[in-house]
């Protein structure tokens, strides 16, 4: 598998558990009328393995009225449609379905959103975070200042982006909300559930939203990424555990995942919709779209994929959403001429292919309008796993590093970040997926000094705050003599840090 942030998007080899952790237009409803559709008399096969797909239509209502008679003549059943932004979600046996659908006039684009069929279940390793030991636990406990939560001395990050300066000043306001879109949240944690906006959270698996009581949460053997990456943006500072950038803040869990780790399409659409329709500020994306790592323009699935996550994360900036995403674990340059990807797909069996990466995107991080966020680790370095690229990062945070690379100073002693996990549990975790959270708690601070602020204002001031930090060059992290990475661009505005390090201090003295 390979969609969490920190797990997914290419597992990480390292041995402390850096292993969890990714523009098209579309025309907004309206008054359009009807357009005709293709009549086809033609016998429709059902005996190909059931797929889902997603179907995005042009014109308003009337138009995705029309298009869904024509997915019942091209043997497909509607599961739902997104009217508001013209997606619509189908699951068919036809194999011919995509190619059929594609000929109907008000489709713009539609495709598979996977390649396993959907009775498919995998499994995977979901259990990758490095536990806190009862030993790291006494020792910081003893040395917490009354300030501090008990846990805080571990954690480097919050110095790191001054957060603990600014939990001085402000915690935060309870009436922002930031929605983990993720693999659920743990909302009974200890350091959670003062928090908690179960009003806000829901569970998308399969595209269609389940608002029963705890469907937000991780199912048993399924993955604490979630949990984890809730807390570093709003654990409580309640004297107990870790303290969160936005401790004062909300927090929701929007499920997205499916029980054996994949995070398709149609769940993602899902996630934004919700979000976008109740209340939610700020969306934290520590995942990519499966199962293609980068989705091709060229490709009429891939493309469809894309096109369906930009008008969701379209439709949530304009309802006021802020869409904060991680940049992936790849060590990749987002910006060269071209990249090889041997991941894709990765539901099925995965192939190696060359890609323009102006032409195929990574979704969610780099829908245009999303905040994309690259890894530091503790000495304040891009981290070695972290994607890159002059343009495509918009900033950088704490996501941790192995310690042997960048060691923390103490009272910290493990260079991955420290954060919550379920039954009431606290662990390490590294990767994009826990420095995207950082920028997200950030922007929820930004967000809660200047309630009325636009998204636009928001990611302004989150990249203006931004701590300026130069290029890395020569970047050699594992000091073996080899250039890792090159950097390029100037201080305020570079491939490895963006616009800088997001800054908690000035988020809420600004």
């Amino acid at each position: 598998m390979a969609h969490l942030r920190s797990r997914r998007r290419h597992a990480l080899a390292l041995p402390v558990g850096l292993a969890l952790i990714a523009s098209l237009g579309f025309l907004p409803t309206g008054s359009a009328s009807a357009a005709p559709v293709d009549d086809t008399a033609a016998a429709v096969s059902t005996d190909g393995p059931k797929l889902s797909y997603v179907v995005n239509t042009n014109g308003g209502h009337s138009t995705v009225k029309s298009v869904k008679k024509a997915i019942e003549k091209a043997g497909g059943t509607v599961v739902i449609a997104y009217d508001q932004i013209g997606v619509i979600v189908v699951h068919s046996q036809n194999p011919e379905f995509g190619q059929t659908i594609r000929k109907v006039r008000g489709v713009a684009s539609a495709g598979a959103t996977r390649t396993q069929p959907l009775s498919a279940q995998t499994t995977t390793d979901i259990k990758a975070e490095q536990p806190l030991s009862a030993k790291e636990a006494k020792a910081a406990t003893a040395k917490a200042s009354a300030d501090q939560d008990a846990l805080e001395p571990l954690q480097w990050d919050l110095p790191a982006i001054k957060a603990d300066k600014a939990h001085q000043k402000s915690l935060g306001s309870s009436k922002v909300t930031v929605g983990v879109i993720d693999t659920g949240v743990d909302d009974t944690h200890p350091d959670l559930a003062p928090n908690f906006d179960r009003r806000a959270s829901v569970n998308c698996v399969g595209g269609t939203p389940n608002t029963a009581d705890g469907a937000w949460r991780p199912g048993p053997g399924e993955s604490d990424h979630g949990t984890h990456v809730a807390g570093t943006i709003a654990a409580a500072k309640n004297g107990t555990g870790i303290t969160g950038v936005a401790p004062g803040v909300k927090v929701s869990g929007i499920k997205v995942s499916q029980p054996d780790g994949f995070f398709y399409t149609e769940a993602v659409v899902c996630g934004f919709v919700w979000a976008a329709e109740h209340g939610v500020d700020v969306t934290n994306n520590s995942y990519y779209t499966d199962p293609w790592l980068f989705n091709c323009e060229d490709d009429p699935d891939q493309k469809a994929l894309a096109d369906a996550v930009t008008r969701a994360t379209r439709y949530a900036e304009g309802k006021g959403v802020v869409n904060v995403a991680a940049a992936g674990n790849s060590d990749l340059d987002l910006a060269a001429d071209e990249l090889t990807d041997t991941s894709s797909p990765n539901d099925t069996v995965p192939g190696e292919r060359v890609i323009d990466p102006k032409e195929c995107l990574d979704i969610p991080s780099q829908v245009s309008g999303v905040v994309t966020v690259s890894a530091t680790g503790a000495k304040n370095l891009k981290a070695s796993y972290s994607n890159y690229g002059l343009g495509v990062i918009d900033v950088a945070a704490p996501g941790g590093d192995r310690t042997a690379y960048q060691t923390p100073e103490a009272p910290a002693v493990n260079g991955l970040i420290l954060s919550t996990l379920p039954g009431g549990g606290f662990g390490y975790k590294g990767g994009t997926s826990m420095a995207s959270p950082h920028a997200a708690g950030v922007a929820a601070l930004i967000k809660s000094k200047h309630p009325y602020a636009s998204p636009w204002l928001v990611k302004t001031l989150l990249t203006a705050q931004a701590d300026a930090t130069s290029c890395t060059n020569p970047y050699d992290i594992d000091g073996d003599g080899t250039v890792d990475a090159v950097c390029e661009g100037g201080k305020n505005k570079n491939g490895f840090y963006g616009a800088g390090v997001v800054d908690a201090l000035d988020a809420v003295r600004w």
